[in-house]
This record gives structure tokens, sequence and C-alpha cells, in this order.
């Protein structure tokens, strides 16, 4: 998977390098399914119900190149219904609501029924600048 920035985060960044208005980076990332995908200005339809939560994700960036990516598998609990078809991902600086980071397509959707669990493993995950 790769993916880009939300406008809100590029607005951060640039306004934190260009005009020295301060950005607190989140302490924690969280990882939201989506049945339709997001845009750098967010929307899409976030998965709900059946079990569904945001699930924590840890990144590391390498050290010359201008990507990040999942340090760790991610792992949903098994959905209690179907979650629909999973299309992109979602990086939020909250567990609920909060601000979209940055979001990816996924390479493959990815159907959830019930009983299922989705599992991103570690180093799949990517989010490039460039």
């Amino acid at each position: 998977m790769a993916g880009s920035f939300s406008d809100y985060l590029e607005d951060k960044l640039l306004k934190h390098v260009f005009t020295n208005v301060a950005y607190t980076s989140p302490t924690t990332i969280y990882v939201a399914l989506f049945t339709a995908a997001p845009t750098d200005t967010g929307g899409g339809t976030e998965c709900t119900g059946g079990a569904y939560t945001r699930e924590i994700g840890t990144f590391t960036v390498s050290g010359t190149t201008t990507l990040a990516t999942n340090s760790a598998a991610i792992e949903y609990d098994a959905a209690t219904n179907s979650w629909g078809t999973i299309v992109a991902v979602g990086l939020f600086d909250a567990s609920t609501a909060g601000n979209m980071l940055a979001f990816a397509d996924l390479t493959t959707n990815k159907t959830i029924d019930s009983g299922d669990i989705l599992r991103i493993p570690a180093g799949d995950l990517d989010i490039t600048l460039s």
C-alpha cells in the first residue's frame, strides 16, 4: 500500500516549516478502515459496528528515504458482523473522530464478514513523501 498526506497534515507541516507555527505530532496513530476511500480533504466511509474499532499503528521512517512504514502488524478484532469490502485505510490522531493525517488505498480490496480478522503485516502500510 502506498498513500499520501491529508490536506490537514500538509497544512500543519507547511506552516510549521515555513512560518514557524508550532505543530505537535500525535503521540498515537490510529488506523481506520474504509469501505469508500477518503481523499486529501477527508470523507470516505469508515467501517462501523460489528466490533470494529480503530487500531493503533506504530511506524518507522527509513534514514535516507521518504518512506514511513508500519513497524509492527496491525490486527483488528474478529468482526461480529459484516464490515463490507475494505478499500482503504486512514491514519488518525484520535481513536474516534479526530483529524485524518494520511490515507492509502489497499492494493487488494478485502471483504470482511462475521468472524473474519483483518491483519496488516509489518512493512505493508507505507506512506511516502515525493
